[in-house]
């Protein structure tokens, strides 16, 4: 495998020796061993019940672990160019993927949901790739028509060809947190593409318009929504889990219980260990414990834009594109996990990046970390997106890091 990938240098692979970003790669590892800690507190209960080992669901956390660090070295391998000329079979995977899951027979409904393809003891869930994919894509197209995007209307209506079929995939499975964050994505990149003010309001009018008729269409979204503002109105129906979740943060006060003191996790509050894993740290650690957490996802995620524009001011705009994607991934799917476990926002199954059990979030969200790397050491590098083999002894002299 190693004998592969050598002729192209990486942030693991160059005349420096092992040349990462160790700031990002710092902040990006203390909120996976902050995650497993939390799983495996938080999971403990629900283990022991459905297994008899209180620690099964953190072995098998560490597994994904193991296999999304891999992936992560492997994604940091990969040239930025390959990506770059793959986009549009990486759009039909995700295509396919997408269509699969909702095959009688291929896909596996969980809580009503068809998110999951089985592949023995493990289920992988297409949207998480797919939203990876979609910002590839979508980067390419703005490399491709960056003056159509920004002058024409049908530069800037193309994309939607392929996203408005993509995000009704989505909702069939049914996963409106997903579709939410890959059109979020897809409406930041293109107004940092050059979409002019006057689309960029238009379209996100539109967003909030489909957003309002989605809402209405199914009566449990409004169920949702309506609880939300007031969940003590119905503590024990709809607004079961925020209530839970909001009496978590109320236990934790300023420095919390302690680490494995938690009281919610003991099936008081559902889905302790993935979607309400923040609840669960704001009883345990306090709100200083979740306000570091939270600074902690604010340094990562600012550092991911801060890649976009270094690429983007090296003229790799691809790459640029790219970082601001994934950035925008991590920001959306924050913040509406925060909201919710806040009581900000609907109740929305949606993994919090880095810290919920759940494997396919875990191991994108790993390769996400290494394309970022691979941006950051090839815009400090000066590779450009320039489809050629290197060797070491081209990278024997690099130029200093001057940020």
């Amino acid at each position: 495998m190693f004998g592969v990938i050598k002729p192209f240098p990486s942030p693991l692979i160059s005349g420096r020796g092992i040349d990462i970003d160790f700031a990002m790669l710092a902040g990006c590892l203390a909120l996976l061993g902050l995650g497993l800690v939390m799983i495996t507190s938080a999971s403990s209960e629900v283990a022991a019940v459905n297994s008899g080992n209180s620690l099964s669901m953190m072995i098998r956390h560490l597994v994904y672990l193991v296999i999304g660090i891999g992936t992560c070295i492997v994604t940091m391998m990969v040239p930025i160019a390959t990506w770059q000329r793959l986009g549009g079979t990486l759009l039909i995977a995700a295509f396919g993927l997408l269509v699969m899951v909702l095959l009688p027979g291929i896909g596996r409904e969980v809580n009503g949901s068809m998110r999951w393809i089985g592949f023995g003891m493990f289920n992988v869930q297409p949207s998480e790739i797919a939203k990876v994919f979609v910002v590839i894509f979508l980067a390419g197209y703005l490399v491709r028509r960056q003056q159509e995007v920004r002058d024409s209307w049908m530069g800037f209506f193309k994309p939607f060809f392929v996203l408005l079929p993509m995000a009704g995939l989505l909702l069939m499975e049914p996963d409106f947190g997903a579709t939410v964050v890959m059109m979020g994505a897809a409406a930041a990149m293109l107004f940092l593409g050059g979409v002019g003010l006057f689309r960029f309001a238009l379209m996100v009018a539109l967003a909030v318009g489909a957003v309002f008729v989605l809402v209405q269409a199914q009566p449990y979204r409004m169920a949702r929504l309506i609880t939300f503002t007031d969940p003590w109105s119905d503590q024990f129906g709809s607004g079961y889990q925020l209530t839970q979740a909001l009496i978590a943060f109320g236990r934790g006060q300023w420095f919390g219980v302690g680490l494995g003191n938690s009281v919610q996790k003991q099936f008081y509050l559902p889905e302790a260990h993935t979607d309400f894993v923040f609840s669960v740290l704001a009883e345990e650690l306090g709100v200083i414990g979740s306000l570091c957490t939270v600074a902690l996802f604010v340094f990562v995620c600012i550092r991911g834009m801060y890649i976009g524009y270094w690429a983007e001011r090296a003229k790799q705009y691809f790459a640029a594109y790219v970082a601001y994607g994934l950035s925008f991934l991590w920001i959306g799917q924050f913040l509406i996990n925060i909201g919710v476990n806040v009581g900000l926002l609907p109740t929305k199954g949606l993994t919090l990046p880095f810290l919920s059990y759940g494997g396919s979030s875990l191991v994108i969200c790993c390769a996400c970390l290494g394309l970022l790397l691979r941006i950051e050491w090839e815009s400090r590098s000066h590779l450009g997106s320039e489809e050629v083999e290197f060797s070491e002894s081209d990278f024997a002299e690099e130029t200093p890091n001057g940020r």
